[in-house]
């Protein structure tokens, strides 16, 4: 019997940081390390010169994700909230209420102001540049500006390919690898291919607004998503534009962050 309630208790904690983990997901690797990609590219000699400093050689590609895990670390336990900002459907970006635990929003704030000041020691810094990198990207996956009361999508069922999964997720992983079969050096190469003008129109503003842009994205999603949907290749060509804009944004705008802070 005793071994029996052991099991049962693993089995739930196991399903508890299972829900956990895909509440705190944005982009799988493959979304994050295309960001990053993408903003290496559009590095000013002095932000990359800071970046190798700060990262000791290792490119903004190699911790593009390392916040999701590091997320679940008794340590940084705290940033679980920061991958994502949940409004529901009947409140307004604007005025939604905040999380008292942090947001995605605030997070970038905070940790873009800290790097900005020069007053972070070496592990300091390291610390909160690799959450600037991670939630650049989180800042613009649509369904990491979802509704609170579906946890972000992850209890809107779907049909994806005659599979049961959840808005959620396929919106991490599944639609990227569906779109394009590309590594994320050939997605780079594909979708950043835009003019100075484009770009530099695309990098005004900031998080807060960017944040706004996104759940203004999330909105359509929803729309052309009602739960129970049997998604298929059609879905794939719908998604698809969406996916190339927001990582080619996340992309740009993650390079416009780092080259105004190491100015």
């Amino acid at each position: 019997m005793k071994s029996l309630k052991k099991a049962i208790a693993l089995a739930c904690i196991g399903a508890g940081m299972l829900v956990s983990t895909l509440d705190a997901a944005a982009w799988g690797a493959k979304g994050h390390d295309i960001t990053c990609s993408i903003a290496e590219k559009h590095l000013s000699r002095k932000a990359r010169k800071a970046v190798d400093r700060i990262f000791e050689g290792k490119s903004m590609v190699y911790w593009s994700s390392w916040m999701d895990n590091a997320s679940h670390t008794p340590e940084l336990s705290y940033t679980s909230t920061w991958h994502y900002k949940n409004i529901d459907a009947d409140e307004e970006y604007d005025t939604a209420v905040l999380n008292e635990n942090g947001d995605v929003v605030t997070a970038l704030n905070a940790q873009i102001a800290a790097l900005k000041s020069g007053t972070l020691n070496p592990e300091a810094e390291a610390l909160a540049l690799k959450m600037v990198v991670h939630l650049m990207g989180d800042l613009h996956c649509p369904m990491h500006m979802a509704h609170k009361s579906d946890r972000g999508g992850n209890r809107w069922q779907i049909q994806y390919f005659n599979n049961g999964k959840n808005l959620h997720s396929i919106w991490d992983s599944d639609l990227i690898e569906s779109a394009h079969k590309w590594t994320f050096s050939e997605w780079t190469d594909q979708i950043d291919r835009v003019d100075r003008k484009t770009i530099k129109a695309i990098q005004e503003g900031n998080p807060y607004e960017w944040g706004r842009e996104t759940f203004a994205t999330t909105i359509g999603v929803y729309d052309a998503t009602p739960v129970g949907s049997k998604l298929s290749y059609d879905y794939v060509e719908y998604a698809r534009p969406i996916l190339e804009q927001q990582l080619l944004r996340g992309g740009l705008r993650l390079a416009a962050v780092l080259n105004d802070i190491f100015k």
